[in-house]
C-alpha cells in the first residue's frame, strides 16, 4: 500500500525530459545552436590560457600598436594582431575572449541567481495564496509595467559600477519573469492528485513545493531561463556600452564596442564590429536554443 501511496505522490518526469532531449537533438538547427554556445563557452572559459596576450596587463601592450589594422604586426615583429588592435594598442582576438569571458559569465550567473530567487517567490505565491500571493504578484507586476534596462539603470545608479554591481541589477531585474511562470504553473500542478497524496502522508511544505511541485513546473522555466541567458548579455553589453555597467578596467564586449565606437568616422571599423559580431553570434546561439525549447514545450506549436 504504501508503495502504491508513493508511486503516485512521485511524478514521474525522467522520461518526458530524455523525449524532450531527443526531439531537441532531432533538429539540425538546435544542435547548431548548441553546439555554437558551447564553443562561446568554452572560448570564454580558457581565454587566458588561448588568448595571444592579456589585453589589461600594461607591461603586454604598447601605444605604437595603437589602431593596427587587421593583419598587422605589432611594432617589434612578435605578434600578428589578426583582427587589429585598440586605441590602447590591446589585441582585439584577445580582447574579444576577455571579454566573451565576462558576458557568458554575468549572463549564466543572473540567470541562475534569478531563478532561485524568482522560482521560490513563485512557489510560495501559489501554494500558499492568500495575502502571500497578492503581495508577490503585485510587486511582480509594478516591475513588469517598467522596462528592464531603466530598471537596471536606476539600481546601478544606486550601486554604483562594477561585476557584483550589474549580477545584483539584473538579478533584481530577470526574477519577476521566473515568478510569474512557476506560479501559473505550480496553479495547475497544486490541483493534481500526487499533490493532495502528498499533503495527505503530512509531508512539509518545502518537499512537496520543491520536490513534487517544481520538477513538474521545469519544462517552461527552462525556456524563460535560456532566454533571459540572452537577455542578461544584452543588457550587460547595453548598459556597459552607456558607461554604467563595467569599469573600464573590465573587459566588456559592451565597453569593446563603445571604446572603438568614436573612431568608426574615422576608418577604423574593427574596434567596435568584431566585439559587436561577437556579441551577436553568443546572443543567436543562445536563442536558437531557446526557439527550439519553446516550440517543443508549447503544445499549440508542437505536433
Amino acid at each position: 500500500m504504501s508503495a502504491v501511496i508513493n508511486s503516485t505522490v512521485s511524478s514521474p518526469i525522467n522520461s518526458p525530459m530524455r523525449e524532450l532531449w531527443r526531439d531537441f537533438i532531432s533538429s539540425r538547427m538546435a544542435c547548431m545552436g548548441l553546439a555554437s554556445f558551447a564553443l562561446v563557452f568554452a572560448l570564454s572559459l580558457l581565454a587566458p590560457w588561448i588568448a595571444p596576450q592579456n589585453p589589461y596587463d600594461m607591461q603586454q601592450l604598447s601605444v605604437l600598436d595603437a589602431r593596427l589594422p587587421p593583419g598587422a604586426q605589432s611594432g617589434d615583429g612578435l605578434m600578428t594582431f589578426w583582427l587589429g588592435s585598440d586605441e590602447q594598442g590591446r589585441d582585439m582576438v584577445s580582447a574579444i575572449l576577455y571579454g566573451l569571458r565576462i558576458s557568458v559569465f554575468v549572463g549564466l550567473l543572473c540567470t541562475l541567481l534569478a531563478f532561485v530567487v524568482g522560482t521560490t517567490l513563485g512557489l510560495l505565491a501559489a501554494y500558499f495564496g492568500g495575502a502571500v500571493d497578492s503581495f508577490i504578484m503585485r510587486l511582480t507586476d509594478a516591475q513588469l509595467s517598467f522596462p528592464s534596462i531603466l530598471i537596471a539603470l536606476i539600481f546601478l545608479a544606486l550601486f554604483g559600477k562594477g561585476v557584483d554591481k550589474i549580477v545584483i541589477a539584473l538579478v533584481l531585474v530577470q526574477w519577476t519573469f521566473y515568478a510569474r511562470t512557476v506560479r501559473s504553473s505550480a496553479m495547475v500542478e497544486l490541483r493534481k492528485e500526487y499533490v493532495e497524496a502528498a499533503r495527505g502522508l503530512k509531508y512539509s511544505h518545502l518537499r512537496i513545493m520543491f520536490r513534487h511541485v517544481l520538477p513538474n513546473c521545469m519544462p517552461p522555466l527552462l525556456v524563460v531561463a535560456t532566454l533571459q541567458v540572452a537577455i542578461a548579455i544584452g543588457l550587460e553589453a547595453t548598459l556597459s556600452f552607456l558607461g554604467l555597467g563595467l569599469p573600464i578596467t573590465e573587459p566588456s564586449l559592451g565597453l569593446l564596442v563603445a571604446n572603438g565606437y568614436a573612431y568608426m568616422l574615422s576608418g577604423n571599423y574593427w574596434i567596435s564590429m568584431f566585439p559587436g559580431l561577437a556579441l551577436v553570434w553568443a546572443v543567436l546561439s543562445i536563442n536558437t536554443v531557446a526557439d527550439r525549447l519553446s516550440d517543443l514545450l508549447n503544445p499549440r506549436l508542437r505536433k
